[in-house]
């Protein structure tokens, strides 16, 4: 049923439906069980990097800084969208309230910003450690990685304030059936009546913006540590520059790979069904995939885990 109110000579939807992931009761369970999964086990990786970053004081540097932010980003990404979906499926009652597809619009534009801008600082930290070893201490210290970190949330939710005053602005008057399993942009405005044309080409100026800025500052720092640490005479040198590195580029990979896949894919590729699973590896995969990318690829945080775990033992 959709709800409406009038505004003039039309009536404005004031709900809209969420997409499930089947119509099938026994099909819905299990989609419940295993986003249960699958969320649960992103919080505990993202809760596990965090606590042990705070509880080892060898990891109090910055780049393990921006490493906890990224994983609280994580955090708040998925508890955007999954909890909800799951609670779609588990009641079977697919309706979001017009606020509350405001916010998880605002929310996930939000974390995806902020992953992005993190990921983004990362990667100059990367450099300066690797390019300038010597000056680190000078060219960043706690005062710039603070203010880094709170320009890259201010940033975040300003452009996402900026996107959902413009994805919102537009009428919705006719299905109220969104085509994803959480509020997304690009199927709000398949069910706007109004004419989007400005809302696309305005999404696409600020997008490209920002993401080409934030792409071309991550090749270019890499672009110059390759070549640093191909000049490292020894190999053992080089391969430890490189598996510093090797976490932060492979999360940055994953991450804007199954985004240009869900925005930029040709129109012959978007179906519903490929429409819901692109976004499932979007918002989802990163953060489970980015605690096991750097637990299972950076020796630090291994070796931190494995002091707290004997330290548990030795109590138990």
């Amino acid at each position: 049923m959709i709800e409406r109110v009038r505004t003039g000579n039309q009536s404005s939807v004031r709900e809209f439906l969420l997409m499930g992931f089947s119509d099938d009761h026994v099909t819905q369970y299990l989609h419940f069980v295993m986003f249960l999964f699958i969320y649960l086990a992103a919080l505990a990786g993202n809760l596990l990097i965090i606590i042990v970053v705070i509880l080892n004081h060898q990891l109090h540097t910055p780049m393990y800084f921006f490493l906890v932010n990224l994983s609280l980003t994580d955090i708040c990404y998925i508890t955007t969208t999954v909890p909800k979906s799951m609670a779609v499926s588990l009641t079977d009652n697919k309706i979001i309230t017009f606020p509350g597809c405001i916010a998880q619009v605002f929310l996930v534009i939000t974390s995806a910003c902020s992953e992005i801008f993190l990921l983004t600082i990362m990667a100059y930290d990367r450099y300066i450690a690797i390019c300038h070893p010597l000056q680190y201490s000078l060219m960043l210290n706690w005062d710039i990685f603070n203010q880094m970190t709170v320009t890259s949330w201010v940033s975040s939710l300003l452009y996402s304030l900026l996107q959902t005053v413009i994805t919102f602005q537009l009428n919705f008057c006719g299905p109220n059936t969104i085509g994803q399993f959480f509020c997304d942009i690009p199927q709000l405005q398949k069910i706007s009546c109004t004419d989007i044309k400005v809302n696309q080409i305005l999404i696409w100026i600020f997008g490209l913006i920002v993401g080409s800025f934030c792409v071309g500052f991550i090749f270019a720092s890499y672009g110059y540590i390759i070549s640093a640490v191909l000049k490292i005479p020894s190999v053992e040198g080089r391969h430890k520059a490189f598996s510093t590195c090797s976490p932060h580029l492979t999360v940055f990979s994953l991450f804007m790979s199954t985004a240009f896949f869900s925005y930029l894919r040709p129109k012959s590729l978007s179906f519903p069904i490929i429409d819901l699973l692109s976004a499932v590896a979007y918002t989802v995969l990163p953060p489970i995939l980015n605690p096991l990318i750097y637990c299972l690829r950076n020796k630090d945080i291994q070796g931190a885990v494995w002091k707290i775990t004997s330290k548990i033992k030795r109590t138990f």
